[in-house]
């Protein structure tokens, strides 16, 4: 599962680790992805989607037929 969200588009950030001594390293900050399945009245079927934690809170926010909707018109398979 790559660390991309479907809704929000939230995906790894990355930076420099700085230790003490100031040796500096490339690392990457994930988000908080999670695998979340949704029941589609509309279609009478489930949808799995891969949702940072913000977009599940959108999702409830905002419903899941008019996410859908939304992701269907940028052309996602959903």
């Amino acid at each position: 599962m790559s660390a991309h969200c479907q809704v929000t588009g939230r995906k790894p950030g990355f930076g420099m680790r700085v230790s003490h001594s100031h040796v500096r390293t490339r690392r990457r900050w994930n988000p908080n992805i999670q695998k979340k399945t949704y029941w589609l009245p509309s279609e009478n079927r489930k949808v799995t989607l891969t949702l940072s934690a913000k977009g599940i809170k959108t999702v409830d926010k905002h419903g899941i037929e008019a996410i859908v909707r939304r992701l269907r018109a940028l052309g996602v398979k959903v």
